[in-house]
């Protein structure tokens, strides 16, 4: 395990101050000197634009800046976008932390689709940026939302002398080839079981009509009983959760046919959009397929899946054989990656588990697009380099994908922070504390009823680390 020294911006730390807000909320800060105030505005809030090597950024200086900088990356944004430049998860979460003393910086990076390469170089050029312009932080932590999420672990693996903390939300966190990997698995099902081994998988040259493919295919699989037996099984080898809304309560755990309903509308409404047109840009990206098969036992898969219970009982109601499609899966042929593409994806990136400051992770327990079992691996390999004390995990029990409300959003901050400012976890990720604290931010940053809770998640189902051999 490695060890650097404490950067100097901790060491220079003093103690926090409590800021109350216009709703009477305490919410903890630093006020120290910062290098100089240059971009410190008496009147208000300095906004700067711009753009650098070709990505946009946006930075918002308060002026009772307290010296502590958060760095936001933002999510997955298809090719084709305009390239945009957010400095927070959302305008009430950026408000608070704005009123709280906290600059914000973001940067659009200067490509969209699976840029972690370009948004590395872009982010920490925003922070150089910063430096020069506004002043050297007393202390920078990165923080950012599902692609924002594993870019941010990213910048602390490549970059932890620059970052006091940071906190990865419902972040990409099994890495790329985990996860490119568990999205294979998902379409290969769904081409042998129902689309005739007719769509393109890896190698998409026409993304779009894949797509349309394979909309169409399960709209109609799923208007029979043996359709959405299918549908459950292709969503349980990437473990998607049977819960679709945010709005909706969790089905119950016997409720089968509402969590197949559920699966079927992460798979169409969002899954697919990844598994075919964000696929065939990371491949034209990294040069190929980075994915690969050989060697998965999908009757293995499904023993360890989350929702094996289900996919059993549905293929029973439907009259099917589960062994005869668990076996049509196994001989199926395989797909081999090409290896340039592989050496790509495990550059930008796998993680190390090799933590020099605090993380503080969070995701929603019904995420069907990054699901909560990504936070599992990178727990694993936290723990394998001995550096788990520096780690803690939070969940919210809510459907969907970043759901977070802009009060979970500064709970998770503001329990960051207290580690920063006391050097202890302490209590402070119990859930029953993260919720008090985010109720404390009152009716208009309570978008909905703060929904901490105990949880662990299952063993994510892929290796999702560079293999030794193929």
């Amino acid at each position: 395990m490695k060890r650097r020294l404490l950067s100097l911006g901790i060491m220079l730390l003093l103690c926090s101050t409590l800021a109350t807000m216009s709703a009477g909320t305490a919410f903890a800060g630093t006020a120290v000197a910062h290098t100089h105030n240059s971009c410190v505005n008496s009147g208000g809030t300095n906004t700067l634009q711009g753009t650098i090597d070709g990505a946009n950024y946006l930075i918002q200086v308060p002026s009772n800046w307290n010296g502590t900088l958060l760095l936001y990356s933002h999510g997955y944004v298809f090719v084709g976008s305009p390239l945009r430049a957010p400095d927070a998860s959302d305008p009430l979460t950026a408000g608070a932390l704005l009123q709280q003393g906290y600059a914000l910086a973001g940067s659009s990076y200067s490509q969209n689709g699976w840029a972690l390469q370009q948004a590395f170089h872009d982010q920490i050029a925003l922070l150089n940026f910063f430096d020069t312009t506004c002043g050297q932080p007393t202390r920078t932590i990165p923080w950012g939302d599902s692609l924002g999420g594993i870019i941010t672990a990213g910048l602390v693996q490549l970059f932890p002398q620059r970052f006091a903390g940071a906190m990865p939300l419902c972040g990409v966190l099994a890495g790329g080839i985990g996860t490119w990997n568990q999205a294979l698995d998902s379409a290969f099902a769904f081409n042998i079981l129902l689309a005739g081994s007719s769509l393109p998988v890896v190698h998409i040259s026409n993304p779009g009509d894949a797509f349309n493919k394979a909309e169409a295919i399960i709209q109609a699989a799923q208007a029979t009983p043996q359709g959405r037996a299918r549908i459950a099984l292709v969503s349980a080898l990437g473990d998607t959760p049977g819960w679709f809304s945010a709005t909706s309560p969790e089905p119950a755990q016997n409720d089968f046919a509402t969590q197949e309903q559920n699966q079927f509308l992460w798979s169409s409404q969002v899954d697919f959009a990844f598994i075919f047109l964000a696929r065939a840009e990371l491949e034209s990206r990294a040069g190929g397929n980075p994915s690969w098969n050989i060697g998965v036992d999908y009757r293995d898969q499904l023993e360890r899946s989350v929702d094996r219970k289900e996919v059993r009982a549905l293929y029973e109601q439907a009259g099917l054989n589960l062994d005869h499609d668990l076996d049509a899966l196994n001989r199926a042929p395989r797909i081999t990656p090409d290896l340039p593409a592989v050496f790509y994806l495990n550059r930008f990136i796998t993680f190390n588990g090799d933590l020099d400051i605090p993380v503080l992770t969070m995701h929603t327990t019904g995420d069907g697009l990054v699901v909560n079992q990504d936070e599992q691996t990178y727990a694993s390999v936290v723990r394998e380099s001995g550096d788990s004390a520096l780690l803690r995990q939070a969940f919210v029990h809510r459907a969907g994908h970043c759901t977070f409300t802009p009060a979970e959003n500064l709970a998770g901050i503001q329990t960051l922070i207290h580690r920063l400012d006391t050097g202890r976890w302490d209590d402070s990720t119990d859930p029953d504390l993260m919720n008090q604290e985010a109720s404390a931010f009152g009716a208009a940053l309570n978008l909905a009823p703060p929904a901490f809770i105990n949880f662990r998640p299952a063993p994510f189902l892929r290796p999702f680390a560079f293999p030794d051999r193929f």
